[in-house]
C-alpha cells in the first residue's frame, strides 16, 4: 500500500464502523489560544471533551495536520539526525464522545492493524496502565492476546492528563517489534516494559481513555461521560507497512528527496553523504508548505517566527548541501502535487505558498551574507580584546535580527578557536518567547470558561434557556422582547443589580451580533418598562457582546439607571445606525475581495479583516505593493458594483456543496456541516460568493460610496487596504474637498489646476535650493582654505583636525577629498554639529594606511569622547555622538592618536 492508500483505508474502516469523517482542522487552532499550532487530533474536539461544545455525532475519525515545534512537544533539533522525528506530521485518530469506550476502541485498533493493514499479530505488543484491569482484560480475553505481550506500566507511560486539572485517564499503547536483530539496548530481557528507548520497539498507536476528572487537590473522580481519543502517526504506520526503518525512506518523503537530488545533481553517494540535510529539507518543506497554506506568514513572533525559523533552517541546510540560490519553492511544488489530492487547499493556494517561500528565502540569502559579515567583525573584535566567548546576547541578535542560525554561529566560532555562550543564548531565546507569549490565553481563563459552562447548564436545567442555549438571530430584526435570565457581577451570578454597576447579562433571546469573522459586536440598549409610554424602569447600555462558550451569549456594559432583577421582561435594541454602518462595510469587504481577485489574480486570498462602523480593513495575499492604477481600478470597480445595485442573498448549504459550487472559505475559519453563504448578484451572474456569518445590506446600492484610504504591507506577501463607505466615506470626501478648495484659494488657481501650480512652485524651490547648496559649498571651500593653515606635522605626516560649520555630512566628506587633493598624503578628521549632535569624518591616504593608520579606528576613538561610536573603511570613515560640549576636546586628541598608530 502507498501512503495515500494507507490514509484512505483508515478513514474507510472507521466510516464503515459508524464514525463521521471530520476534515482536518487548520494548523492554526481556532479554539485554543494556548497553542501555537494544532499538535494532536483531539485539539479540534477539545471543547467537546470539556463539555463546552456539542456535536451532531458521538463518534468521529480524522486525519489531522499537526506541528510539534514548541513547548514540551518540540522535535525541531532532532529533525535530520533522527530517522523518525518530524516538525509536520499527520495524525490518524478515532474519537468517542460518550459513546463507545475501552472495549470497542481496543477492538477497532486491533482490527485496523491486523485486518485492514495486514500486520503480523505476532509483531504487536501492548501496554496498559498498571491499575487498568478493564483494558488488560479486553486485550487478553476479548482479543486473545498472549498475556506475555501485554505489559502493565505506570503513570509515566500510560496515563494522560489534559492539564494540572481536568479530564484525564489511562492509556493503552500498541508497539511494533522490528525483531531481535534490531535491538540497541543489549539487554537479554529486551522488552517494551523496560522503556529504555531501544530501537527494536516502535510505538505506533496510543489509545487514551478519558475516564476521570483531576481536581486541584490531586483527587480524581469519575467523569459523568467517558471519551476515547486515539492517535497514530501516519508517517510511522507507513514505515511499518512499507518495511522501512526510516520514515524518510517511505513514499511520503522519497519524491521530495528525489527532487532535491535532481536539483543538486548529486549522485547517490553524495545524497547519502548529505542525508541530514536531505531529511531536514524534506521535513521542513512539508511544514512550510502546510503552514503557509493555512495562512501563516513569516514574521518575528509566535507561529510566524516558527515558520521563519523552519524555512531558514531548511535554506541553511540547503546551502550546506550545495545550493547557492533559492530552491525551496521548487521542492514545495512536489509537496503540493503529492498532498493536494487529500488537502485540496494546497492546490487552491499554490501560487501564494510558492510566492511567500521564494520571498522569504531570498530575504534570508540577503541577511545570511550580512550576518556572516557581522559575525566576522564580532570575531575580529573579540580576538583583539583577548576574549574567547561570543555572548549569548550577540548570538541571539545574529539569529533574531539577521536570521543567522545558532548552530552556524557555533560552528564558525569553533573554527576560529572561540566558544559561544549557549546558556546565555537560550536565556535570550526564552525571554523572547516569553514576550511573544504575553498575549496568549492564560490557563486561569479555563476556570472562567467552566463558570460560564456551569451557568449555561443550570439555565437549561431551569428551562430559562432552550436546549441549544440562548436563541440568537441577529439577521431579521434589530429589536426583540425577551427575558433577563442571568446577571453576572465579576463573573458571579447575582439576583439583582443597581445603577452604575459594570455587568454581564444573559437574555433568553438576543438580536445582538457577537464579534466573529472580523465583524465587531453590536452595541445598543436593554431596558425594562412597566408602561411602553413611560420612561424605562431601568436601562442597560450594551458596550460589547461575547460568547464565552457555545450557546451562552453575554451582553457586557453598564446599568445606567434603576435596579434590574433576574426574570424581568426586557426590550433589547441594537444601535441601528451603527449596525447599518457595519453592514455597509461588511458587504463592501466582499465586493473588494472579488475585485482584487479580478484585477490582481486568483492567488488573492483573504488573510484577515476588521469590519467596524467607521472603517473596514482587509488583509490579503499578494507579493507586491499595488500601483496607483491598480488601486484606482479596484476602487472604481467596487463603486460600479455598488451602483449596479446587486441583490445580496443569504443561503444555508451543506459545507462541501457550497465549496464545490464556488463559495470561498477563508483561512483559519472553523465551519460546521451547514454553512451560511452570502451571494451577491443573480444566479446567471454571481459577482461574489463567500461563506460568512456576518450581517449585510440587502442591495449593494445601500453601501452608497466606497473610498480607499490607504494600501500598505503588513508582512511578507500580505497587503492591507483600509477603506470607508457610506456616510463615513461622504464625510471624508467632503473634508478633502474643502481642503482642496482652501488650497486652491491660497494658491490663486482653480481646484483642478492645483497639481500644476504646486509642481511649478516645487521647481522654483528646487532651483533656489540648488543655489543655496552652491553658496554653501563656496563658503565651505573658503573655510577649508582657512583651516589648511592648521595642518600639523606628526612624524613627517600631515595631520589636520578641525571643527567646521557645514549643513550636511556629504559636504564634510567632500572637504576631506579637497584635503587629499591639496596635500597628497595625510590624515584629516573634521567635525560638525548636525541636528544638535556631533558628527565626524576621518580620511587617511592609502600610503599611511600601510603605515598602520586606520580611518575607522581613528574616528571611533574620537567619537567615544563625545559618547558616540562609528567606523568604516581604512581610508574613509564617519561617526556620531551625543555630547556637543566635548567636541573640541575630542578633536584635540587626533594628533596623539595618529602618532600612536604610526608607532604601534
Amino acid at each position: 500500500m502507498n501512503s495515500a492508500q494507507i490514509r484512505q483505508a483508515f478513514l474507510d474502516y472507521f466510516r464503515q464502523n459508524g464514525h463521521v469523517i471530520v476534515p482536518s482542522a487548520s494548523l492554526v487552532p481556532s479554539n485554543d489560544p494556548t497553542l501555537l499550532f494544532t499538535n494532536a487530533g483531539m485539539v479540534q474536539f477539545k471543547d467537546v471533551f470539556l463539555g463546552l461544545e456539542k456535536r451532531d455525532y458521538q463518534r468521529a475519525a480524522t486525519v489531522q495536520k499537526c506541528m510539534r515545534v514548541s513547548g514540551k512537544h518540540n522535535d525541531l533539533e532532532n529533525v535530520g539526525p533522527s530517522p523518525r522525528h518530524h516538525t509536520f506530521f499527520e495524525m490518524l485518530g478515532n474519537f468517542s464522545f460518550g459513546d463507545y469506550f475501552k472495549k470497542e476502541a481496543i477492538r477497532y485498533a486491533y482490527e485496523c492493524l491486523t485486518q485492514v493493514y495486514g500486520l503480523d499479530p505476532d509483531r504487536l505488543y501492548y501496554t496498559v496502565h498498571q491499575d487498568d484491569d478493564e483494558a488488560y482484560g479486553y486485550w487478553i480475553h476479548d482479543i486473545g492476546v498472549d498475556p506475555a505481550r501485554v505489559h502493565r506500566m505506570g503513570d509515566k507511560t500510560n496515563f494522560w492528563m489534559m492539564g494540572d486539572t481536568g479530564p484525564c485517564g489511562p492509556t493503552s499503547e500498541v508497539h511494533y517489534d522490528w525483531g531481535a536483530e534490531y535491538c540497541t539496548c543489549g539487554q537479554s530481557n529486551c522488552s517494551v516494559a523496560l522503556d529504555n528507548g531501544c530501537e527494536r520497539w516502535l510505538e505506533i498507536w496510543n489509545l487514551v481513555f478519558m475516564q476521570f476528572n483531576q481536581r486541584a487537590d490531586g483527587t480524581r473522580v469519575s467523569l459523568p461521560r467517558t471519551g476515547v481519543d486515539t492517535g497514530m502517526g501516519l508517517e510511522r504506520i507507513v514505515a511499518v507497512i512499507q518495511g522501512k526503518r526510516s520514515n524518510y525512506d517511505t513514499d511520503l518523503f522519497t519524491p521530495i528527496m528525489d527532487r532535491v537530488q535532481q536539483l543538486l545533481g548529486h549522485t547517490m553517494a553524495q545524497r547519502e553523504q548529505h542525508m541530514v540535510a536531505y531529511r531536514v529539507i524534506a521535513d521542513h518543506s512539508r511544514a512550510v508548505t502546510f503552514m503557509i497554506g493555512d495562512g501563516v506568514i513569516p514574521g518575528n513572533e509566535g507561529r510566524r517566527y516558527v515558520l521563519r525559523l523552519i524555512l531558514r533552517r531548511a535554506a541553511r541546510y540547503g546551502r550546506l548541501a550545495g545550493f547557492t540560490e533559492p530552491f525551496l519553492a521548487e521542492v514545495a511544488r512536489v509537496v503540493i502535487d503529492q498532498m493536494s489530492p487529500h488537502y485540496t487547499e494546497l492546490r487552491t493556494r499554490a501560487d501564494f505558498i510558492l510566492s511567500v517561500i521564494t520571498q522569504e528565502e531570498e530575504r534570508f540569502y540577503q541577511t545570511y551574507e550580512f550576518g556572516l559579515n557581522m559575525l566576522s567583525e564580532l570575531i575580529e573584535q573579540l580576538k583583539k580584546e583577548g576574549r574567547t566567548t561570543i555572548s549569548g546576547a550577540d548570538a541571539f541578535k545574529l539569529h533574531a535580527t539577521y536570521g543567522f542560525p545558532f548552530e552556524l554561529t557555533r560552528d564558525i566560532a569553533a573554527e576560529n578557536g572561540l566558544l559561544v555562550d549557549e546558556a546565555g543564548y537560550r536565556e535570550a531565546m526564552a525571554e523572547h518567547e516569553k514576550v511573544s507569549a504575553s498575549e496568549r490565553f492564560k490557563l486561569g481563563d479555563l476556570d472562567s470558561l467552566a463558570l460560564y459552562a456551569n451557568l449555561l447548564e443550570r439555565l437549561k436545567a431551569e428551562r430559562k434557556l432552550s436546549p441549544q442555549g440562548v436563541r440568537h438571530n441577529p439577521y431579521e430584526t434589530p429589536e426583540i422582547e425577551t427575558k433577563l435570565v442571568a446577571i453576572l457581577r465579576d463573573k458571579m451570578p447575582v439576583r439583582e443589580a443597581r445603577a452604575g454597576e459594570q455587568l454581564e447579562i444573559v437574555l433568553a433571546d438576543t438580536v445582538f451580533y457577537v464579534e466573529s469573522g472580523g465583524q465587531v459586536s453590536d452595541t445598543g440598549s436593554i431596558a425594562h418598562y412597566h408602561d411602553p409610554d413611560s420612561p424605562p424602569v431601568w436601562e442597560f447600555q450594551v458596550e460589547d457582546v461575547r460568547q464565552p462558550v457555545t450557546g451562552l451569549i453575554v451582553h457586557i456594559g453598564q446599568l445606567k439607571s434603576g435596579t434590574m432583577r433576574v426574570d424581568d421582561t426586557v426590550w433589547a435594541s441594537v444601535d441601528l445606525d451603527r449596525r447599518w454602518d457595519i453592514m455597509r462595510n461588511h458587504t463592501a469587504t466582499h465586493l473588494l475581495h472579488s475585485e482584487l481577485r479580478y484585477v490582481l489574480g486568483e492567488h488573492v486570498q483573504q488573510a484577515g479583516s476588521l469590519v467596524a462602523p467607521d472603517r473596514l480593513r482587509f488583509d490579503f495575499t499578494h507579493p507586491t505593493m499595488l500601483t496607483q492604477e491598480e488601486l484606482r481600478t479596484v476602487e472604481s470597480l467596487v463603486n460600479e458594483a455598488i451602483m449596479a445595485n446587486y441583490a445580496v442573498r443569504i443561503e444555508q448549504k451543506e459545507y462541501r456543496r457550497a465549496v464545490a459550487e464556488g463559495a470561498i472559505a477563508l483561512f483559519g475559519e472553523k465551519y460546521g456541516d451547514v454553512v451560511r453563504v452570502v451571494k451577491i448578484g443573480e444566479d446567471d451572474e454571481i459577482f461574489s460568493q463567500e461563506l460568512c456569518g456576518g450581517t449585510h445590506v440587502e442591495y449593494t446600492g445601500d453601501i452608497g460610496l466606497f473610498y480607499i484610504v490607504s494600501e500598505s504591507g503588513v508582512a511578507a506577501g500580505i497587503r492591507r487596504i483600509e477603506a470607508v463607505t457610506g456616510r463615513h466615506a461622504y464625510q471624508l470626501v467632503q473634508k478633502r474637498m474643502m481642503a482642496l478648495d482652501a488650497a486652491a484659494a491660497f494658491l490663486g488657481c482653480a481646484p483642478e489646476e492645483i497639481d500644476r501650480k504646486v509642481l511649478g512652485l516645487l521647481d522654483q524651490l528646487q532651483a533656489k535650493e540648488k543655489m543655496i547648496a552652491q553658496l554653501r559649498r563656496e563658503l565651505a571651500r573658503r573655510d577649508f582654505e582657512h583651516i589648511l593653515g592648521e595642518v600639523k606635522r606628526i612624524d613627517s605626516v600631515n595631520v589636520l583636525s578641525a571643527k567646521v560649520d557645514v549643513s550636511d555630512i556629504t559636504t564634510l566628506r567632500e572637504m576631506s577629498d579637497w584635503f587629499r587633493e591639496r596635500l597628497g598624503s595625510g590624515v584629516i578628521v573634521l567635525g560638525t554639529v548636525l541636528n544638535g549632535k556631533p558628527n565626524f569624518v576621518a580620511a587617511v591616504t592609502p600610503d599611511l594606511v600601510q603605515r598602520g593608520v586606520h580611518a575607522g579606528n581613528l574616528v571611533r576613538a574620537v567619537a567615544q569622547r563625545v559618547g558616540g561610536s562609528g567606523g568604516g573603511k581604512p581610508t574613509l570613515a564617519q561617526a556620531g555622538g551625543h555630547d556637543v560640549t566635548r567636541m573640541d576636546e575630542a578633536l584635540e586628541v587626533v594628533p596623539d592618536l595618529v602618532r600612536q598608530a604610526l608607532h604601534d
